[in-house]
C-alpha cells in the first residue's frame, strides 16, 4: 500500500525544507523526499578530506544576504541554530601595488579608500551609494513579489497585474528610467557611467558576474549586481553579506529544525523517479525503487528540466511549456575551490598572516574590469581561464566551528571554464586550473601557495551529477534578462504553479530565485496553502487553462 501524506516536497535543499516547514506549519502532513545522504543541497557544510576530518568547508553557496525576516522569523530560524556574522569589507590586492577595501557600512572610509585611486570616484560613491538604495526600494518589495502573467487577459490575470502597478503608481519617470537601464545595461557601461579608476570599477564588477554566464560587457549584468546588493543580514546595512556559523549547511539545518518542530518528516537517500499524474492532476511521486508515496500537493524544488521534463513527462506538459523549459538556459563555468590554509595570507600591499580586517570580507581576485572580462572570453572561446575571477571568503575570519585552532579555511568561488565541462569532469586541466588560480593569490601574498593544508575543487561536472545543479548552475538558470521575473521559468507559470494541477514549484529557477534566500520555497508552499482554502471555500482555484 502507497503512504499517504498531504504534501510532497520534492527535494530537500534549502527552498524544500522552507515549503516544508510552511506546508507543516500549516498543518498539512508533510514529507521531504531528498535523494542525496543529506539535506541542504548546495547549502551545504562538508568535510571534504578523509585525512583531515577536523576541517570543514562550505563546498558550494558561502554567504548570505537574501533571506527575508518574513521568514527568519515565521520559522523562528534563530532558535534553530541560524547565526549570521556579518562579513567585512570587500578587499582587492593589486600586482602593481597597493589595496581598496569598500565597505557597506561606513561611507567615511570608503571616501578614504577610494581617494586612494581617485577623488573624483571617492565623491561620487555616496552618489553612486544612494542611487543603489533608491533602486532597493523598488527591487527590494518585487522580490516577494509573485509575477503576473503579463499579457494575459483573463481577469484573474489582468487584476493582478494592474495590482503590481499600483503598488508602485508612485514611481517617478526618473526611477522607471534607472530600473530599465539597470536590466538592460552591462554592470561595465553602468559603472562606466559613474567612476574612472579602473581598480574601482573591478571591485564594484563582482557582484555583477558571480554565478552568471557573462562577462561584465554583457547586457543585463547590471541587474545581477543589484540582485546581489540589495539584501542584508539583518543588521540594517543595504547589500551587507554574513557567515552562517557552522557553515551554509548549518543554514539549512536550522531550517530543517524549524520544519521538523511543525511535524514535517524528512527522508535523505529518496531519489524521485517520476510524478504520479492522474486526470491531469499531480497524485504523488514514485520513488527510484518503485514505492510510491501518494499526496494531492506536490512541490518540486529540483531544476527545471528534471522537475518537469525527467520527472513529470512532456506527454502531461503543454507543448509550449515544453519548448520553454527545454530552452531554459542554465550554464555556469564556475568552479568552487575550497581550501585549508596553516596562516592566513600575507598581502604585500597590507602586509601580516595575523587576523586583519582585510581578512574578514570578501577577498577578490578581481584587479580589473579587463581582467573579469577576459576570463569570461577564455571560457566562451573554449578553454578554462589563464588567470580566473575569484570571489574569495574566509569565513574562520569570525567562525571557529570549520577548523583546528591556527589554522583557516578560504573559499573561492572561480569564473570561468568551458560551459560544456559539466558533460565530463576534467578532472586534470581542474587540478591545473585551480593551481593556476593559485599562483593568481601567491602573487599578491607569496606565502598563499606554501600555506595550503588541503584542497577540494568542485567543477560544473560534481555539480551537475552530485549536486543536481544542471549545467552546474547555482541558480538553477541564469539571471539573464529574458530569464527574469514573469518569465521564471516559463511565461505564465511565474506564480509558482505549473500545468499539472496540485503541482507546484519553488526551485531558485523561480523569481526571487539566486542565492540561499528561501523565497521560492515560500512562495510555492504559499500558493498551495492558498488553493487549498479556495478549494475548501468552493472557488476557482487559478488557472484551468493555464495560458491565453
Amino acid at each position: 500500500m502507497a503512504a499517504t501524506y498531504d504534501a510532497i516536497v520534492v527535494g530537500g535543499g534549502h527552498n524544500g525544507l522552507v515549503a516544508a516547514a510552511y506546508l507543516a506549519r500549516s498543518g498539512a502532513r508533510t514529507v521531504v523526499l531528498e535523494g542525496r545522504h543529506k539535506t541542504g543541497g548546495a547549502a551545504t557544510t562538508e568535510a571534504p578530506w578523509p585525512d583531515a576530518p577536523e576541517f570543514s568547508v562550505t563546498r558550494l553557496s558561502y554567504v548570505m544576504s537574501l533571506m527575508p525576516p518574513t521568514i527568519i522569523n515565521d520559522l523562528e530560524l534563530d532558535r534553530h541554530g541560524y547565526k549570521i556574522y556579518p562579513m567585512g569589507p570587500y578587499y582587492q590586492a593589486f600586482p602593481e601595488g597597493g589595496s581598496i577595501k569598500l565597505y557597506a557600512d561606513d561611507a567615511q572610509r570608503n571616501h578614504d579608500e577610494v581617494s586612494k585611486w581617485s577623488k573624483k570616484d571617492a565623491d561620487a560613491m555616496p552618489r553612486w551609494d544612494a542611487w543603489l538604495a533608491g533602486l532597493a526600494e523598488v527591487l527590494g518589495p518585487l522580490l516577494l513579489t509573485v509575477p503576473p502573467a503579463i499579457g494575459s487577459r483573463k481577469p484573474r490575470d489582468l487584476a493582478d497585474t494592474l495590482r503590481l502597478a499600483w503598488r508602485n503608481r508612485g514611481l517617478d519617470v526618473r526611477t522607471i528610467a534607472d530600473v530599465t537601464r539597470l536590466m538592460t545595461m552591462s554592470i561595465a557601461d553602468l559603472l562606466d557611467d559613474w567612476f574612472e579608476s579602473p581598480q574601482v570599477k573591478g571591485a564594484l564588477a563582482v557582484n555583477g558576474v558571480i554565478g552568471t554566464w557573462a562577462g561584465p560587457y554583457e547586457p543585463g549584468t547590471a541587474y545581477v549586481m543589484a540582485h546581489h546588493s540589495i539584501g542584508d543580514v539583518g543588521d540594517g546595512h543595504l547589500g551587507n553579506w554574513g557567515f552562517q556559523e557552522g557553515g551554509m549547511g548549518a543554514v539549512s539545518a536550522a531550517i530543517e529544525r524549524a520544519a521538523r518542530s511543525h511535524g514535517a518528516e524528512i527522508r535523505t537517500g529518496a531519489p524521485v523517479a517520476r510524478v504520479i499524474v492522474e486526470g491531469g492532476r499531480a497524485a504523488g511521486v514514485v520513488l527510484d525503487n518503485g514505492a510510491e508515496i501518494r499526496a494531492r500537493v506536490v512541490v518540486s524544488t529540483l531544476h527545471p528540466r528534471t522537475a518537469f521534463l525527467d520527472h513529470v513527462g512532456e506527454n502531461n506538459l503543454p507543448a509550449d511549456f515544453v519548448r520553454d523549459i527545454q530552452h531554459w538556459k542554465t550554464r555556469s563555468g564556475v568552479v568552487k575551490i575550497n581550501l585549508a590554509l596553516g596562516e592566513l595570507p600575507d598581502f604585500t600591499a597590507d602586509p601580516g598572516s595575523n587576523l586583519q580586517e582585510h581578512h574578514t570580507g570578501s577577498v577578490e581576485m578581481a584587479p580589473t574590469m579587463e581582467y573579469i572580462e577576459r576570463a569570461f572570453q577564455d571560457a566562451r572561446e573554449g578553454r578554462p581561464a589563464v588567470r580566473p575571477f575569484s570571489d574569495g571568503v574566509i569565513p574562520t575570519a569570525f567562525d571557529k566551528t570549520l577548523s583546528p585552532e591556527g589554522t583557516h579555511i578560504m573559499s573561492l568561488f572561480t569564473q570561468w571554464v568551458p560551459a560544456d565541462w559539466s558533460e565530463e569532469p576534467h578532472t586534470e586541466e581542474l587540478e591545473a586550473y585551480a593551481d593556476r588560480m593559485v599562483d593568481c593569490y601567491n602573487e599578491l601574498a607569496p606565502n598563499f601557495k606554501a600555506s595550503i593544508l588541503h584542497r577540494d575543487i568542485v567543477g560544473p561536472y560534481e555539480m551537475e551529477h552530485d549536486y543536481g545543479l544542471i549545467g552546474g548552475n547555482i541558480f538553477h538558470g541564469e539571471l539573464s534578462l529574458e530569464q527574469l521575473f514573469h518569465m521564471r521559468p516559463a511565461p505564465g507559470y511565474a506564480d509558482y504553479r505549473t500545468p499539472v494541477d496540485g503541482l507546484y514549484y519553488g526551485s531558485s529557477a523561480t523569481h526571487a530565485g539566486g542565492g540561499v534566500c528561501g523565497i521560492p520555497g515560500w512562495q510555492a508552499a504559499r500558493a498551495a496553502i492558498a488553493d487549498k482554502k479556495a478549494a475548501r471555500r468552493g472557488t476557482t482555484v487559478r488557472r484551468i487553462t493555464r495560458r491565453s
